[in-house]
């Protein structure tokens, strides 16, 4: 068997994308604005197996079976579907090999990673040559994020127009444009209690706030592409605490609440609002998971990450620069 390899690293988001546009073609309902990160690594290799009557996947050395097996099969049936693989020939099916270097689903975007590296080296596998932009709308399909994962650095995703499956991300700088820090505050290990899919629809359907969030996350998006285009610490990390506390608030406000913090999340958010008192430039954003992720200057990184080592219930603190986009050696 051919193998094929693809190497893929998250993203964070500083203006946040939270609701779909059109759910059956997973579009998100407003822009958005990533860093891919260097830190937060996803390695996938495939092979087309004709002793296989359905596809293999393996996560992190598990077995993927039930609702998780099949929604990643939907995924690749939608990838041969693209490269004209009938159904059923001998040799569609794949055998999966992934491995995340860092937490699974847990808010730390690994299905950005994931699908990001799944859609690169299961084209491959298929013989279907795309560009960069047209992976990265492939990719949306698994998950909007992923879209921007396909690109390094500074990443930006539309927000989508229902009906249209084109819609991709495009990359707005290199990884060299800004040299910042991510600093990663983990707090958990395990899965998030809800999934982003299912946080987003109960969001839409029933939290009173959602409306406001759709009005207000573009507005944010623009402060945060101005900041970041004129390198601005300062400019970014408001405008991107303001996302993600706008984007939480309507997830807050859903009928059962979509809530990702937990009391440790608060106090790291606590700590950074500490360290800028202090004189630190540090500012912090969370997405669908209890994760803290605090954009810096380089040079006080360390700092920031020592301090937030410090928090009672924060289990690691890592750094993170900007990273590069999709690999296929």
């Amino acid at each position: 068997m051919t193998e094929f390899f693809a190497r893929a690293r998250a993203n964070i988001a500083l203006s946040k994308y939270w609701g779909k546009a059109d759910r059956a073609l997973n579009l998100p309902a407003v822009p958005s604005l990533s860093l891919t990160l260097d830190d937060l690594v996803t390695e996938t290799t495939v092979a087309r197996d004709a002793s296989l009557a359905h596809d293999h996947i393996e996560l992190d050395g598990v077995l993927r079976a039930g609702d998780e097996a099949g929604t990643l099969s939907a995924f690749l049936a939608l990838v041969r579907a693209r490269a004209g693989v009938p159904e059923g020939a001998p040799g569609t099916f794949l055998r999966v090999r992934s491995h995340n270097r860092f937490p699974t689903a847990s808010g730390l975007a690994s299905s950005a990673s994931g699908y990001a590296a799944l859609a690169a080296a299961a084209t491959a596998a298929y013989g279907l040559a795309l560009d960069d932009l047209a992976l990265s709308a492939l990719a949306r399909r698994g998950s909007a994020s992923a879209a921007r994962s396909v690109f390094g650095g500074w990443v930006e995703l539309p927000a989508g127009t229902p009906g249209d499956d084109t819609t991709g991300a495009r990359p707005l700088f290199a990884p060299d444009h800004w040299d910042v820090a991510m600093v990663l505050a983990l707090v958990d290990r395990g899965p998030k209690d809800i999934a982003s899919r299912d946080g987003m629809r109960r969001t839409a359907e029933t939290s009173p706030y959602y409306a406001a969030w759709l009005a207000t996350a573009p507005l944010l998006h623009a402060r945060v592409r101005a900041a970041v285009t004129s390198r601005d610490l300062e400019a970014t990390g408001d405008a991107m605490e303001a996302s993600t506390m706008a984007m939480h608030a309507s997830a807050w406000a859903a009928q059962p609440a979509v809530r990702y913090a937990r009391g440790v999340t608060l106090d790291v958010l606590d700590a950074v609002r500490a360290l800028r008192r202090e004189g630190v430039g540090a500012w912090a954003t969370m997405d669908a998971g209890p994760h803290v992720k605090v954009l810096c200057a380089v040079g006080e990184a360390e700092s920031v990450a020592a301090r937030l080592r410090t928090t009672p219930g924060v289990l690691e603190s890592r750094i993170a620069r900007p990273g590069a986009g999709i690999e296929r050696p």
